[in-house]
């Protein structure tokens, strides 16, 4: 009997004892589920330097006086991003050309001073441009008018952004021929950012 009451009260405290299973360390919390976060729209602020290369059509009133062709060079400018999706900035282009106008005549270098202003779509700057255009062509002299236009500019890196343009100028009286000349360029450019 003392056996048997003994070996009951083993299997009592056997039962009675707490279960331990696996590991005695405390588990991991699950891990935390986070909502994605849409990228941060990039900071437009600051200097830009770059090149741009395109076409342009020049036209003028006198007939027989017109022409095409490659169009390309510097361009230089600052931004200003207000954070609330608009960006204004000032820039320079100065182009180099060789469009043929009339035989002897052709346009040979166009500067423009610019302002400009866009909204912010993702990591683009869709915006308006305008400004004052001076022009020279080979021997019939040069003249400064105006240019009207817009662009799309699009942040590839933090620093890097690519985009193109398309403008119109207007030259009224130009140079030694006093004929008004309108010319259209579009153009695609490459900017690094500082």
């Amino acid at each position: 009997m003392l056996k048997t009451t003994t070996a009951l009260a083993a299997l009592t405290a056997v039962l009675a004892a707490p279960a331990l299973a696996g590991n005695v360390a405390e588990p991991a919390p699950e891990p935390a589920i986070v909502a994605p976060v849409a990228p941060a729209s990039p900071n437009w602020t600051g200097f830009y330097a770059g090149g741009q290369l395109g076409y342009a059509w020049v036209d003028a009133d006198l007939a027989g006086v017109d022409g095409d062709d490659i169009i390309g060079g510097l361009v230089l400018g600052y931004d200003f991003d207000y954070g609330n999706n608009w960006v204004v900035g000032v820039g320079l282009d100065y182009d180099w050309a060789d469009i043929g106008l009339a035989p002897g005549v052709s346009l040979e270098n166009v500067f423009r001073a610019k302002l400009r202003g866009g909204y912010k779509i993702g990591n683009g700057l869709l915006y308006g441009t305008g400004g004052y255009a001076w022009a020279d062509t080979d021997n019939v002299g040069d003249d400064s008018g105006y240019f009207i236009g817009g662009g799309y500019e699009h942040m590839v890196t933090q620093n890097i952004s690519i985009g193109g343009e398309v403008l119109y100028h207007q030259f009224d009286n130009f140079g030694t021929v006093n004929t008004d000349i309108d010319a259209t360029t579009a153009q695609v450019r490459t900017t690094f950012r500082f």
